[in-house]
């Protein structure tokens, strides 16, 4: 860890927050451009209620992280503050932020956790069991909302969309590959972690052996013995702590999730949504984050605001779409960019500086 201590300080440079920006508001011009709607405008208002459903929409979010740093506290057995706890979310978020959503924060997570002063076996399983405990949720949720609402719902970008076969629906597509992701992975993980530990490594490092990908073997390995550390620490685990854990998972998604159901309330009243389309919002979310699996640009910029713009367009008035998507963004993505930037320097200065003087 000591030896990729400078990597992972360069891979977490504030300076990189200038990319996503940049591409996400080059992709926020390029669709108002290419959608606006003459007079579309007028149909957002803002009122003083209004202020009360954006500063909610703030709270969810802050209730999503809330329920991170539970976990984190629950995972380490306590062993680092809610403060600690606050800086390795922001440092986490704030790298998922910067780097494509399949490779996400998880990488660095365990150098965050370690230098928090967590032994580096515990910080390799708390960040395998986080992984893991995320992709349940999407892996126990995905099926029950698609149950509930129905797919010809759920998938459909318009009217005149609803009966697309599926392979022509561009976003069904990517949901699917996206959950197959996930459900593979997740059990993978799962084997690993509750079943055979060693026996998996030693697959991955038969599998890595091919020619195309053997450059890769060595961070097959690291994995496989990650697989085994956490299995080592949470194979016997208390069921009560694993629903401590998951409810806090739980916890953390479904308020991002209700986060777009705000916005749209701010914008254009509660009589815009009944009930059953709140529910269905709050699907679509989910297949959203899901179909984010798969965008190859940091943090998601870019495919985010198209997504947003195409897959709740049933909700919102032609032409304000992007806007809100914007707005979305602003809330959602855009924040941790600055904490993690702020946060940053003060914590390589703790952890490093400060230390290397003494």
């Amino acid at each position: 860890m000591t030896d990729n201590s400078g990597k992972i300080l360069k891979s977490i440079s504030p300076a990189r927050i200038v990319l996503p920006i940049l591409i996400g508001l080059a992709a926020t011009g390029w669709l108002l451009y290419k959608e606006y709607v003459p007079g579309s405008f007028s149909l957002l208002s803002f009122t003083v209620q209004s202020l009360f459903w954006l500063l909610l929409a703030f709270v969810l979010m802050a209730v999503r992280d809330f329920g991170y740093m539970i976990r984190l506290r629950v995972l380490t057995n306590r062993k680092i503050n809610w403060l600690a706890s606050f800086n390795i979310i922001m440092l986490w978020e704030f790298t998922s932020a910067i780097t494509p959503s399949a490779i996400g924060g998880t990488s660095v997570a365990v150098f965050f956790i370690n230098k928090e002063g967590v032994k580096l076996g515990r910080s390799t399983a708390v960040v395998m069991v986080t992984s893991f405990l995320d992709e349940l949720y999407f892996i126990l949720t995905f099926p029950l909302i698609i149950w509930w609402i129905g797919s010809t719902d759920i998938f459909s970008l318009g009217a005149g969309e609803v009966d697309l076969p599926w392979y022509e629906n561009q976003f069904m597509v990517f949901a699917i590959i996206g959950y197959v992701v996930k459900l593979i992975y997740t059990l993978v993980i799962s084997y690993g972690l509750f079943f055979n530990p060693r026996g998996l490594k030693w697959v991955l490092l038969w599998i890595f052996r091919l020619p195309i990908i053997r450059k890769w073997r060595p961070q097959a390995n690291e994995s496989g013995t990650d697989l085994v550390y956490a299995s080592r620490e949470f194979r016997n685990w208390p069921l009560k702590k694993w629903l401590q854990a998951f409810g806090a998972t739980a916890l953390s998604w479904t308020a991002r999730y209700w986060v777009v159901n705000a916005l749209i309330i701010t914008f254009f009243g509660l009589k815009w949504l009944n009930w059953d389309e709140h529910i269905l919002v709050f699907g679509k979310q989910l297949v959203m984050w899901i179909m984010m699996l798969v965008s190859p640009t940091p943090g998601g910029s870019g495919f985010a605001e198209y997504v947003f713009k195409g897959f709740l367009s049933v909700f919102i008035p032609a032409g304000t779409g992007v806007t809100l998507a914007f707005f979305w963004r602003l809330v959602s993505y855009y924040p941790y960019l600055l904490i993690g930037a702020f946060v940053i320097p003060r914590w390589v200065k703790k952890h490093f500086v400060t230390r290397k003087k003494k």
